[in-house]
């Protein structure tokens, strides 16, 4: 026994170590261009910041209110008003037709919509705005934030990285959290009152599970690294338009895919996380890896809805 555990352990370690140094190969070749592309255009994007931070006059207040605060919410909220006019008149059919939970929200019910936007926007001014100051002190602590030198771009892929991999492991456990029987009935159930998400339901929750599942797993990368205000509002924003496409309840071309998320709102007790790695490891995807939306969990490549390419299958006579 002893011995076929050591040849697993080996088998492991040459699997992943292998994958490790294919990746990091991909990796440095794809950044190389990038990184190319961006020098070409640096000498542009630092003569802007340049000018943004002489405009504001240095404030460091009000260039990290406007970075971590303003434009992540302009962006949360450009793309949900285009996701909210479709699921309000069903127009344009570009969108809706490749709705994932077929009849449902067509059209949506304005009430719920009209509470789901007022609790979205209490929690981004009440909830998300007040936990940026101490994070304003952080990092100005850490010296970085507001240089007049931009970071450079593989940098920010590192950053980018490191970012999704604390998100990804403070959000599963803390969304677990709120799924246990006591903190679920007060706390989560508020979310959890859409089945058949729309993109502004991704912050529609109780102000306690705003903070532990939405802000603090999103923040707490920055705050360890130190990053530039920048990567900050790049990654704010970023990850409010990630969480909206998980939650808006459709299938779109060439964007990522939301099977997984609409999953867990559909049958609760499956795919608690974001990228899918801890639910895989913990065995909390088993039941989704069964079903046809698993199939479909891809980046959709064509114009053709997988709703038509790959259907349900029909519901068995009883």
């Amino acid at each position: 026994q002893d011995e076929k555990f050591r040849d697993a352990m080996k088998i492991t370690a040459y699997v992943l170590g292998t994958g490790v140094l294919v990746f990091t190969a991909l990796v440095n070749s794809v950044s190389w261009y990038v990184q190319n592309i961006w020098d070409t255009s640096g000498h542009f994007w630092q003569s802007a910041w340049l000018k943004f931070y002489y405009m504001c006059e240095g404030e460091e207040w009000t260039i990290f209110l406007l970075g971590a605060a303003l434009v992540p919410a302009l962006a949360f909220w450009c793309f949900n008003g285009i996701l909210m006019v479709a699921d309000v008149t069903g127009k344009p059919t570009f969108i809706t037709r490749y709705r994932i939970q077929m009849g449902k929200n067509d059209p949506v019910d304005t009430k719920k919509l009209r509470q789901a936007i007022y609790t979205a926007l209490c929690n981004q001014f009440f909830v998300s705005l007040p936990m940026l100051v101490p994070m304003f002190y952080i990092m100005k602590w850490w010296g970085n934030t507001f240089s007049k030198e931009l970071p450079a771009f593989r940098w920010f892929l590192v950053e980018l990285s490191i970012f999704t991999l604390i998100e990804e492991i403070l959000f599963y456990y803390s969304h677990r959290l709120v799924h246990l029987p006591l903190l679920y009935k007060h706390i989560h159930k508020k979310h959890h009152e859409w089945t058949a998400p729309i993109g502004v339901v991704s912050i529609y929750a109780h102000p306690v599970e705003h903070i532990l599942s939405n802000t603090l797993p999103v923040m707490i990368g920055p705050m360890i690294m130190g990053s530039h205000i920048v990567s900050i509002t790049a990654w704010f924003s970023l990850a409010l338009i990630t969480t909206s496409i998980s939650h808006c309840g459709y299938h779109l071309p060439f964007l990522p895919s939301p099977e997984f998320h609409d999953f867990h709102h559909l049958k609760f007790n499956q795919c608690y996380g974001v990228l899918g790695v801890l639910d895989y490891l913990h065995g909390t995807d088993t039941a989704f890896r069964q079903t046809k939306a698993y199939e479909r969990h891809k980046v959709l490549l064509s114009l053709t809805p997988l709703s038509e390419s790959i259907p349900e299958e029909p519901r068995k006579a009883e």
